[in-house]
């Protein structure tokens, strides 16, 4: 059998699909189920986004959401270590081409 290179891997012929394969996928994509409440603003927010065929499902528009604030939280924890690391290393009486000469020394060894 020879499949289409494409990211499934179940399609072998473009009007035919190994629903086995297709099935054996989509069990390795095991989500959770929730039940969870919106507000009615947010809910036809949400409703919207699908509508316009943006998102398939609210689902997919939520894990998206969750995904897009997961990031953004680590991009916030890694400005954070930086400060503290920068606040931890004190003051300095150095004026910004003082402070720049003094890095490139430490770079160039």
């Amino acid at each position: 059998m020879v499949l289409l290179n494409n990211p499934f891997g179940f399609i072998n012929h473009p009007k035919s699909i190994d629903f086995d394969a297709l099935l054996m996928y989509f069990s390795t994509k095991k989500m959770n189920r929730q039940s969870i409440s919106f507000t009615k603003p947010n809910d036809d927010w949400l409703k919207e986004m699908v509508a316009s065929q943006e998102y398939s499902s609210k689902s997919e528009l939520v894990n998206d959401l969750i995904r897009q604030a997961r990031k953004q939280q680590s991009q916030i924890d890694w400005i954070n270590s930086k400060l503290q690391r920068a606040e931890k290393s004190g003051y300095t009486d150095l004026n910004q081409s003082e402070i720049l000469a003094e890095s490139k020394a430490k770079i160039s060894g």
